[in-house]
């Protein structure tokens, strides 16, 4: 029965959960719209362990959403999932940020476009099947009224995520739906954790990287 810790901190949403099995045995997150991560983390991932009882020495593995996103986010998280792998010599699982931001929407549709904000115009987005599956990779891109025009024609598409209010303002297309200020939780994390673990997918602790996808700039 495989216990994974599942950290997202590639946004401002500092999130820890704990799949037992492929569910989620406890769960802790702070939405607030300041990063806190590293006052936050560690305290969350001890107080999701204490809720289900679980000892570190207990975990299998550790999952942390890989990008993109926030570079400081994500490299406190790494960080911190890379010294409980090492300390416990437990394998390290990355997920995609997009594809668990993918997996909040239950509503059918043709296509999901997950978008994060990354200034200005532009934002880092994918494009999802019905099934979750890829169809098109990460980009970070500047959008326009024209963006996913390909997709709109052929049917339903869900926007999600905390970049979806720029592309709202530029398209009113009668196939387009906008879930708004939504961001990567550690819950839909979990059964893309599970099939990984099971799969024996798991990263090199030593080198591993998160997707940045850009440069670091300063604000």
């Amino acid at each position: 029965m495989a216990k994974i810790l599942c950290l997202e901190t590639a946004t401002t949403n500092c999130s820890v959960a704990l799949s037992i099995n492929g569910s989620v045995a406890a769960f802790k997150e702070d939405n607030s719209q300041s990063f806190s991560h590293a006052e936050r983390l560690h305290t969350f991932i001890s107080e999701v362990l204490s809720m289900a009882n679980i000892e570190f020495s207990e975990l299998d593995a550790v999952a942390i959403s890989k990008g993109p996103g926030s570079y400081t986010g994500l490299r406190i998280g790494v960080s911190a999932a890379k010294g409980l792998c090492f300390s416990l010599d437990i394998p390290l699982i990355s997920v995609s940020t997009l594809q668990s931001l993918a997996n909040q929407v239950t509503e059918e549709s043709n296509f999901v476009v997950p978008m994060l904000d990354a200034r200005r115009m532009e934002v880092y987005a994918a494009v999802f099947n019905e099934q979750k599956e890829f169809v098109r990779n990460t980009k970070a891109e500047i959008l326009d009224k024209e963006s996913y025009s390909d997709y709109l024609d052929l049917g339903k598409v869900i926007f999600i995520g905390n970049g979806v209010d720029k592309f709202q303002e530029l398209c009113a297309h009668p196939n387009a739906i906008y879930l708004s200020d939504l961001l990567p939780s550690a819950i839909q994390m979990v059964p893309l954790a599970e099939e990984k673990f099971r799969e024996a997918n798991f990263e090199n602790v030593a080198y591993f990287e998160p997707y940045y996808l850009k440069d670091f700039v300063k604000s």
